[in-house]
This record gives C-alpha cells, sequence and structure tokens, in this order.
C-alpha cells in the first residue's frame, strides 16, 4: 500500500455516482480505483474482487468504501480532540481510554495509524506523569505541563540534564533569554517558576491573539482598518512568545498593504 493516500478521486467518482445520478461504468481504471481504495479501507483483495463482477455489487463496493472514510474521519476526529483535551486537563488515563475505544471499532488503516501514534504519545506522557522523566520523543510543551501538574500534585521536581536540555530548547521560543534560563535551572524552585512562565505565555499568548483577530476582522469588514489595525498594535505592545508576535506583524502588514488593482476596466 502507497505510503501517501489520495481518496480525491474515489470521492470524485462517489460523487458522480451517488449525487448526480451517472450509472457505475466497470472500466479498467474504475476498477484498478476500487481494488486499490478497498484495500486503503480494510476490505480484503478477495471481497473487493467478487463485487467487481457485477455493476450492482461494485456500487455497493463503492458506497461501503466511502462510508468506512467519511464516518472514520469523523469518529477519529472527534476521538483525537477529546483525547487532547483530556489530556489537556490531565486526565492521561480517560485520553487513552478515548483513543483504545475509537481503536475497537476502527478498520481503516490510515486512521488506525493516526490513533495508534496519539495513543504511543499519550502513554508515554502518562510515563512522563508517572517518573517525572521527560523523553526526547514527546512534544517539549506537553511535557511540561504534564511536569507543572505533578508538582502541583505535590511530587518533587527532578532537575535532570534532560529536564534542563528541554527547557533549553523550549524557553527561547516563549521569548526568554539564555541568561534567565540558565538561572532559573540552577535550583528545582526556579525550574518550576521558568515551566509556569513558558506554558503561561503560550496559553496567554495564544488566547490574546485569538481575541484579537477576531476583533480585528469584526472591524476590517465594518471599513474601520485604523481600529484593526490597533488590535494588532496592542498584541505587540505585550506579546513576547516570537511565533505569535509574527503572526500579529503579518496580519498587520495585511492590512497596510493597498487592495488588489480590479482587473475590470
Amino acid at each position: 500500500m502507497s505510503a501517501k493516500i489520495n481518496w480525491d478521486s474515489i470521492r470524485e467518482l462517489a460523487r458522480r455516482v451517488f449525487k448526480q445520478g451517472e450509472p457505475l461504468e466497470l472500466t479498467e481504471g474504475t476498477r484498478a480505483l476500487l481494488l486499490r481504495t478497498a484495500q486503503e479501507v480494510g476490505i480484503s483483495q478477495q471481497e473487493a474482487e467478487d463485487a467487481l463482477r457485477g455493476v450492482n455489487t461494485a456500487t455497493t463496493l463503492l458506497e461501503e468504501a466511502m462510508r468506512r472514510i467519511n464516518d472514520g474521519s469523523d469518529r477519529v476526529t472527534r476521538a483525537l480532540r477529546q483525547s487532547s483535551d483530556l489530556r489537556d486537563t490531565g486526565d492521561l488515563d480517560g485520553a487513552c481510554q478515548q483513543l483504545h475505544d475509537v481503536l475497537a471499532v476502527e478498520v481503516v488503516p490510515l486512521y488506525r495509524k493516526q490513533l495508534e501514534k496519539k495513543l504511543r504519545e499519550v502513554t508515554q506522557l502518562a510515563e512522563v506523569a508517572a517518573t517525572g522523566r521527560v523523553s526526547a520523543n514527546l512534544p517539549d510543551r506537553d511535557q511540561l505541563a504534564v511536569l507543572e501538574r505533578r508538582v502541583q500534585q505535590g511530587h518533587a521536581l527532578e532537575l535532570t540534564d534532560d529536564l534542563a536540555a528541554l527547557l533549553r530548547r523550549t524557553t527561547p521560543t516563549a521569548g526568554i533569554s539564555e541568561a534567565e534560563t540558565e538561572e532559573a535551572i540552577k535550583s528545582p524552585g526556579g525550574t518550576v517558576a521558568i515551566i509556569a512562565m513558558v506554558l503561561s505565555r503560550f496559553r496567554d499568548g495564544k488566547k490574546r491573539l485569538t481575541h484579537a483577530m477576531f476583533r480585528m476582522t469584526s472591524l476590517r469588514d465594518t471599513g474601520d482598518l485604523e481600529g484593526a489595525r490597533q488590535q494588532m498594535r496592542d498584541v505587540l505592545a505585550v506579546e513576547t512568545v516570537p511565533r505569535f508576535r509574527q503572526a500579529a506583524e503579518e496580519q498587520l502588514r495585511g492590512l497596510d498593504s493597498p487592495p488588489p488593482e480590479s482587473s475590470i476596466p
């Protein structure tokens, strides 16, 4: 099976057959498409070949393939979102259970891989929560959030070389200087404080930028470009996280750019 899956062609075929009412024509290309898609959605080659012996059964095969693609996509998207929400509240067991529940019913290999990857990540985060030891294979800020909760639950923070390296990677992304980082990681208390600073800067910055962009869009749409610009200026006046500053600067440049010239004479 190809490592990169593209279902545009099968979706277009399904649209023509089920929405436009075109009859399914079992050309060589259509047969190859249905055989390939069947494998990609977890239908055996024998079952697909049997279905392709007639137009009616081939149409049913197409319908089943699209059901698996669409239902699986909805199910997996929902499970990943719910798992992330539970992870963010510290309920790692619940986050894992969400993924286990969907894996129990999901048959599309691509979707199973996505779920299994997320499950490995959450399981490893649970190990960080249990031991306090960080991993080079997990997202840095997710691990910091787990460590912060661990400290809040009364566990001592062990200042390891791996944790120091993680903080040296992460603090610049939160706009924290190298000198400030090095001073903080000299003690467990300083390390706890700088972990909280990293997390709060990203949390507050994301919320601030999101709200400002909403207000900017509303003002722009009413024709108040100066008011829209001011929303981004207000963000830049206080924001320290480089990625959020860059986003605000890009929005501001977009507002300052002249509108495209009309092609109508």
